[in-house]
């Protein structure tokens, strides 16, 4: 059995899953829109499923909001404000909470962002992927470079101080310039935040079915590196594997994620994980996947559609999964506080990973080396596949 004497950080996630067309290489769950979106049902809908998931954390304060997709900024400024407006009247917020929204390119889309910031969002991530017309009209995005522009000035003017900008590399046809030519134009624009990730070939979706012509791994790697210098050079550091910022403006939602926080997930698809004290367990859930389907279960538990409990066995893997992705990785001490166990159930697959110059294991942290980052899919299988030891469970505020 676990022992929490403290619990962590509490976060939460809004899906509202509506795209004006799906891309190619999506597997979110998002849907085309083919009529008006039915934004009052579904905010009246995403209200009713927060009030059914408050009980499990009575008590608890807020600290941060991520509003997915799909596009959010699809919704109209009046049903944003409708759903922070219910959310601060349900929950307990924090002040000082971070409330970030997916956005993309589109004039109808900008002209909202004023309406968006005075409705309480303070942070946008905006999804340019490419500044390259060609490639976006390989990736299937319906904005072009321009737009993409646009969207970052009309976020700057509409008083945004914190923009993230999604940049994806090794796309259909780019070549080394191209993608360097991306992060230069992305940098100019002088962003607080920049995602920066490979375009990979996702199970159920149409480039995985019928893939596109894409870059070899040698020039991928290449655009990865001539990238990070850039970046780099321009003040930002990488403090994940796809996540670059000055300190201050790191993604403090999905550091929560990293760092094995807690977080309420309500909407079509959407997925959480909550510390339950009384019991001393650990559990994940997801919610109805069909937009129509969740709006109509939504004040019933019908709404949940998978429920468990993390194992004492598995929950050293998963902390590590998402901890190794963060470049300065984790305190030792972070693990006992977000399990509830000691790091003696994971110590065999510390010990190999270490042996294999993919782990560094400091006096107080631990964290993936230069190599363990370059082959981050062969040190997370360690720990995947290492058989977990008995685990130890002594209470939090004892000696590591």
């Amino acid at each position: 059995m676990r022992h929490f004497t403290q619990l962590p950080p509490l976060a939460l996630y809004i899906h509202l899953p509506w795209c004006e067309q799906k891309c190619p290489y999506c597997d979110f769950n998002s849907h085309a829109v083919r009529e008006d979106i039915p934004e009052n049902a579904y905010v009246d809908a995403l209200l009713a499923d927060l009030a059914l998931d408050l009980p499990q954390v009575w008590g608890r304060k807020i600290e941060t909001v991520f509003i997915g997709g799909g596009t959010p900024s699809l919704f109209s400024v009046d049903a944003i404000n409708k759903l922070l407006s219910g959310l601060r009247a349900l929950t307990n917020l924090s002040p000082m909470a971070e409330i970030t929204m997916e956005a993309n390119p589109g004039s109808a889309e900008t002209e909202k962002f004023c309406g968006f910031r005075e409705a309480g969002i303070n942070r946008l991530s905006i999804g340019v992927q490419s500044f390259s017309d060609r490639c976006l009209s390989l990736l299937g995005r319906v904005h072009n470079s321009a737009q993409a522009t646009h969207a970052v000035e009309a976020a700057q003017a509409a008083g945004f101080a914190r923009i993230n900008i999604d940049l994806m590399f090794a796309l259909p046809e780019q070549t080394l310039s191209a993608a360097v030519a991306d992060v230069e134009h992305a940098l100019a624009l002088q962003t607080t935040h920049l995602s920066y990730y490979q375009l990979t070939l996702e199970p159920n979706t149409l480039f995985h079915h019928v893939p596109p012509p894409l870059p070899e791994d040698d020039l991928a790697f290449d655009m990865q590196t001539a990238a990070q210098e850039k970046i780099q050079n321009a003040g930002f550091a990488q403090y994940e594997i796809s996540a670059y910022a000055r300190q201050e403006d790191y993604c403090q939602h999905n550091l929560n994620y990293w760092q094995f926080g807690d977080y309420l997930g309500i909407g079509a698809g959407a997925h959480g994980k909550i510390t339950h004290p009384a019991d001393a367990s650990i559990r994940r859930y997801s919610k109805q996947r069909s937009p129509a389907r969740f709006i109509a279960t939504s004040n019933s538990d019908a709404r949940i559609v998978g429920n468990r409990t993390v194992e004492i066995a598995e929950t050293g893997i998963e902390f590590m999964m998402n901890a190794m992705r963060l470049i300065d990785g984790v305190p030792k001490q972070l693990f006992l506080e977000h399990t509830g166990i000691t790091p003696v159930q994971i110590q065999g697959a510390i010990e190999k990973a270490q042996s294999a110059g993919l782990l560094i294991v400091e006096k107080n942290r631990v964290r993936p080396s230069e190599r363990g980052l370059l082959f981050l899919n062969d040190l997370l299988d360690i720990f995947m596949n290492e058989p977990a030891a008995p685990a130890r469970v002594i209470p939090i505020n004892a000696a590591p």
